[in-house]
């Protein structure tokens, strides 16, 4: 026992030696909790949703009661008390025949999220059994060269809101390819700059619904006879050329204000065209180009809504149109969900473009 403990022990030592070296090196510090920091950026926040919250349902609450008043006394004038006193009843009973049409309160908006939520359950099931339904056919229209029967029921929420994205982010990519490019060409060129500032300035300010009918005119006659999805076509198009105003500017603006020592830097080594372009004017540009970015994601996706309306794209736009037209109890809630998630992915695709930024700019920004 004595000698495989004499035998065992330097090796003990030496991973003992080992790991104390480790830590050491690594610094690893014990997680301490700073209150005011966590209050400040977690209980701050909650505390201001809920004010909003409570501020939500007061005013619904008014609002409703204001529309119950006004109903019940436009009843006791037209039709006397017995109506209005079965009116009043009828409120007080929260039947559905007796709604009002005025902003929703806070828990109405998560009935309606729950809705949607179980909804969207429902509709895939329905897909996937359609595609059980339909597997042996299709693979004989297929093989026939035909094709294949697809499922044409309504959309989910869910769907809705995947098609807005895609709709977004292909009119984004067109206003980029368009738009940078441009930018950095009339930027190196002062002639070329003045001579495309009236086009700017003038196209710039267009609304999103004219730009709509212009893409419109062109693309139905471009696609004629084929089976294309106009819709969605001409809603990315319409998006991008909406919204790739702020990314011209910016990145002509950035290329034009790079600063001269780097140019004369680039003329010292000799560098060519493309490499001047690649590898001095465009690291310098880079913030001005993402701010002009950052802009024309948040422009495409606001325009999105009106153009997906005009161009009857199953998007966000044209949901909210339909849940607006459609006058259901719970039209008014739907209508409020699909306004946050419109903000929230909104706010996530800002965040999206920052990160990207900040991963490929050397200026750091925390945005707002």
């Amino acid at each position: 026992m004595k000698q495989s403990v004499t035998v065992n022990q330097p090796a003990e030592a030496k991973w003992l030696r080992v790991i104390r070296t480790f830590f050491t090196k690594v610094n690893i510090k014990k997680p301490t909790f700073n209150l005011s920091s966590f209050l400040k950026k977690v209980g701050i926040p909650l505390v201001s949703i809920a004010v909003f919250i409570g501020i939500w349902h007061l005013g619904a609450e008014a609002l409703k009661q204001r529309e119950i008043n006004f109903r019940i006394e436009k009843t006791l004038t037209d039709q006397g008390e017995s109506a209005a006193a079965a009116l009043k009843a009828c409120f007080a009973s929260n039947e559905s025949t007796c709604q009002t049409n005025t902003l929703p309160s806070p828990s109405q908006v998560w009935s309606s999220i729950l809705t949607l939520i179980a909804d969207h359950y429902v509709i895939k099931q329905d897909k996937e059994a359609f595609a059980e339904k339909t597997a042996a056919v299709n693979a004989k229209r297929e093989a026939a060269g035909k094709e294949p029967i697809v499922y044409t029921g309504r959309p989910s929420f869910v769907d809705i809101v995947i098609t807005s994205l895609k709709t977004v982010f292909a009119g984004f990519l067109l206003a980029f390819f368009i738009a940078v490019p441009i930018g950095i060409v009339i930027g190196l060129s002062d002639k070329l700059r003045n001579a495309f500032n009236w086009f700017i300035q003038i196209f710039k300010p267009v609304s999103p619904v004219v730009w709509y009918l212009l893409v419109f005119m062109i693309v139905k006659t471009l696609l004629i006879g084929t089976s294309t999805d106009n819709s969605f076509v001409i809603s990315f198009i319409s998006v991008g050329l909406c919204a790739m105003w702020a990314t011209l500017v910016n990145t002509a603006v950035g290329v034009s204000t790079v600063d001269k020592d780097y140019i004369n830097v680039a003329k010292v080594l000799k560098l060519g065209p493309l490499q001047k372009v690649f590898k001095v004017i465009l690291p310098s540009s880079l913030p001005l180009i993402f701010t002009g970015l950052r802009i024309t994601l948040s422009v495409a996706w606001m325009v999105l809504i009106a153009i997906e309306l005009l161009a009857q794209s199953p998007g966000l736009g044209l949901f909210v149109w339909e849940e607006f037209q459609n006058g259901a109890n719970d039209s008014n809630s739907k209508i409020i969900v699909a306004m946050f998630v419109i903000g929230i992915i909104g706010f996530l695709l800002d965040r999206f473009m920052l990160t990207i930024q900040n991963m490929v700019s050397f200026n750091k920004s925390e945005g707002i």
